[in-house]
């Protein structure tokens, strides 16, 4: 009996588009034309133009919808019989054996079918083939003309479905972009804090001129100091007082990535470029696209990522990693290194012509002990912070004499052991005032700096909270709230500040304005 033309393209458009979910879709559209087609399964492919993939995006069989995804390179040969494909005057056909065509040899081999006769049928949009539907029967089955005549009349809307799945899809990895980056940017923001720097009026005040001078340049900046120093902090305070400072600001660390997934990391990787790549990664360096890019501990690199670092530096171009796409990369590179990396070139671990690419505008970072002047103001920030953190409540004292024991120890680990110093006391001492137990008293270790001749002999918590608050206020030009405010800068609520400001006697509002200068950059 002759097949109704209309009320069949109704009843399987009906169902092809029936459901956002094109795995539901197909399987509904495979069990009603089981009924006009011999059939035991059904392919929906796509082919990936930027990629040069292809892949087996839904698979229908009587035991129901394969899961497991398909993706393979497409040859030349399959790239060759799609630019022909205008000058073809059907787009359905039969093959007698799936594994004989080269359009459908891989996919049919993964997924057993290869022995199998078939019927393809080209997908297209506006003259562009945009995948394959492949229709699978036992070794024996016989393809009509007529089953052909009935899936043409379905060509358009299979492609039209295919089409919707890839723009839905495309939204889909478009906002896991989004998501990704807004990860990234508010895990970068944690810590940024308002990219207000303790010391930079004191002990980091060299420093933070340095910074000032190169920040609106595009040239790489190097950041020597010991480990510990604050070497982030310094690269986020650049980045913010940059042209770019609206733009990303990415960290990698260098030395915790494993060689094997270096590349990976660093430029993104295709989907199906190795096992375990199931979507598509974009790498640190297109994160930080028109933004910067911090390189902690770039002494760590292995020689090979050196040779890839130094290609990317001078072409400012990368590739993911399965790729043939060159992208092009606007990025201010920061780096850092705690290491002697002029050693390493003489012992062959460094290479120099990236140690000169890097060290176009070098930053030395002191130690903590060479500007213990910023420790009382550094130790009220890490009380005030910590008692956020740990859900304290009102931020304890500091007992009398232990800023003077503070400012005498060495600090061998610099800032992050002073803030582990806190830490480990406010824990210790919860709600009492504080004692910094099992320092060192190693001040006659090394002599003091002249910078360090001045320092006074006793600071109690109010007056270091005093110098850190007239800090922040000196920094945002006498402005509480707001951006770039210095509640922002010291990561509290406005009307908090305001409390505390009154408490200790520090003048503000809009006639002491005058007396903090300019709102700096």
């Amino acid at each position: 009996m002759k097949t109704n033309d209309d009320q069949f393209f109704r009843e399987a458009v009906s169902r092809i588009c029936g459901s956002d979910n094109i795995e539901k879709a197909l399987q509904e559209c495979f069990f009603f034309l089981k009924h006009y087609i011999p059939m035991n399964q059904v392919i929906l492919n796509i082919f990936d133009n930027t990629t040069n993939m292809a892949e087996a995006v839904v698979r229908v069989s009587d035991d129901g919808i394969l899961l497991d995804s398909i993706i393979i390179p497409y040859t030349r040969q399959v790239k060759k019989d799609m630019e022909a494909y205008t000058s073809r005057s059907k787009r359905v056909w039969m093959v007698r054996r799936l594994g004989d065509y080269e359009g459908t040899r891989h996919i049919a081999e993964k997924s057993g079918t290869a022995d199998f006769p078939g019927v393809i049928m080209d997908l297209d949009l506006d003259g562009r083939i945009i995948g394959k539907l492949t229709i699978i029967h036992g070794k024996e089955t016989r393809f009509s003309e007529e089953h052909l005549r009935l899936l043409e009349i379905l060509n358009t809307p299979f492609a039209f479905a295919l089409s919707h799945h890839l723009k839905h899809r495309e939204i889909r990895r478009l906002k896991d972009i989004v998501a990704d980056n807004q990860m990234y940017y508010q895990e970068e923001l944690n810590q940024i804090s308002g990219g207000f720097v303790i010391g930079a009026d004191s002990g980091l005040k060299p420093v933070m001129e340095m910074v000032r001078r190169v920040a609106h340049q595009d040239s790489p900046v190097l950041l020597i100091g010991e480990t510990g120093v604050g070497k982030e902090v310094i690269a986020k305070a650049l980045h913010r007082i940059s042209p770019r400072s609206d733009k990303p600001f990415i960290g990698v660390n260098c030395g915790a990535i494993p060689e094997s997934l270096m590349d990976s990391e660093l430029f993104g990787h295709e989907k199906g470029a190795f096992t375990g790549a199931a979507v598509r990664k974009r790498g640190r360096f297109e994160r930080a696209d028109r933004g910067s890019i911090f390189l902690d501990e770039v002494g760590e690199l292995k020689k090979e990522a050196q040779v890839r670092l130094l290609r990317v530096l001078q072409e400012k171009e990368i590739e993911r990693v399965g790729g043939t796409e060159t992208l092009s990369m606007d990025i201010r590179v920061i780096a850092a290194t705690h290491r002697n990396l002029e050693e390493m070139i003489r012992d062959k671990i460094f290479r120099e012509d990236l140690y000169f690419r890097l060290k176009v505008f070098p930053i030395y970072i002191p130690p903590l002990r060479e500007r213990i002047l910023d420790i009382p103001a550094l130790v009220s920030h890490f009380i005030q912070k910590k008692s956020v953190d740990m859900k304290l409540g009102i931020p304890p004292s500091i007992a009398p004499g232990q800023i003077d024991k503070l400012m005498e120890y060495q600090w061998p680990g610099n800032v992050r052991e002073l803030e582990n110093a806190v830490e480990r006391a406010l824990i210790l001492y919860n709600g009492q005032q504080l004692q910094f137990d099992g320092l060192e008293a190693s001040a006659s270790a090394a002599p003091a700096s002249p910078q360090e001749a001045p320092a006074p002999t006793s600071l109690n918590l109010d007056e270091a909270m005093t110098q850190h608050i007239t800090q922040a206020l000196k920094t945002a030009g006498g402005k509480i709230h707001g951006p770039g405010g210095a509640a922002e800068l010291l990561g509290i609520n406005p009307m908090t500040l305001r409390h505390r400001l009154k408490k200790l006697g520090i003048p503000f509002g809009r006639a002491a304005r005058k007396n903090y200068g300019p709102q700096r950059p």
